[in-house]
């Protein structure tokens, strides 16, 4: 069985759907409100076991109800949270403001979701891992994670999301195996010349499916037709779908599998989703 050690965020997502996303001094109608757990690491983490990865998860919560509830989520779906770190800082709520388009605006607070550290960590589980993928955290526990990785023979992916930008991510974007990135980002780090044609870029379009890029080729995928209750958490789901279906299904099946599981993700309010092969394999158009 493949093992998937994700890196990343965990969080506890307050969601929100209203009637529109009002503008500065507006107002909106509240339609519909969830609570649960968050974070694209522990998203797609959460979609990778549910898929029968074993799935190994690195990230820290607080010592609170939001971090136990996050953690129990997760233990329920068969992500292994051993590596989930408790620290004193609150567990970082983020508030997802949903439109009736399914358009996100997201609030957050700091909170413990970057306070673990690679020193905090017992690194023998990503030694042992076929694949380690990282989203947003602090670069320099990123870098050092991949290294570890990389060092014991596992590929590397990164889905480095709406702060590639902001943060030291340089390094890791060219060394990474694997990318995840939307139409934005994709253009973000061209313009930087950080792409090579060695590694996997795939690249998400909304509503247009994706597309993979390796080798000098491309790859398109036109997606599913869905019409979507909240976009959040589609990105890791799509990530999770590549993951879970690469090693044994080529790059086109592997694609499709990835946009299933991102339009699936967008049915429900709520970035958290719990999927199955039951669940993805009616929805494939593959021969």
């Amino acid at each position: 069985m493949t093992r998937i050690v994700c890196a990343g965020h965990v969080n506890w997502d307050v969601t929100l759907r209203v009637d529109r996303l009002p503008e500065a001094d507006g107002e909106a109608r509240i339609t519909g409100q969830t609570q649960a757990g968050g974070g694209s690491a522990s998203n797609t983490a959460a979609v990778l076991a549910g898929l029968g990865i074993e799935t190994t998860l690195i990230g820290s919560v607080g010592a609170d109800e939001h971090g136990l509830l996050a953690r129990r989520e997760l233990d329920a779906v068969g992500v292994d949270t051993e590596l989930v770190e408790t620290t004193e800082a609150r567990t970082t709520v983020k508030y997802l403001v949903v439109d009736g388009e399914g358009s996100v605006m997201v609030l957050g607070n700091e909170g413990a979701n970057e306070a673990f550290r690679v020193d905090d960590v017992d690194t023998a589980a990503v030694r042992r891992a076929d694949h380690l993928h990282l989203s947003s955290q602090r670069a320099e526990t990123a870098r050092a994670l991949a290294d570890i990785a990389a060092n014991a023979g596992a590929s590397v992916s990164f889905a480095p999301g709406r702060r590639v930008a902001d943060r030291a991510y340089d390094p890791l974007v060219r060394s990474a195996d694997v990318l995840f990135l939307n139409e934005r980002e994709a253009e973000m780090v061209e313009a930087d010349g950080l792409l090579s044609e060695e590694q996997v870029v795939v690249v998400t379009r909304g509503e247009d499916g994706a597309e993979l890029r390796h080798g000098g080729e491309t790859v398109a995928d036109a997606g599913v037709p869905v019409d979507p209750v909240d976009t959040s958490g589609a990105g890791d789901a799509f990530a999770a779908g590549f993951l879970a279906a690469r090693e044994e299904r080529d790059p086109a099946d592997a694609l499709a599998v990835a946009n299933v599981c991102g339009a699936l993700a967008t049915r429900g309010l709520g970035a958290r989703t719990y999927l199955s092969w039951a669940d993805v394999e009616p929805m494939l158009d593959i021969e």
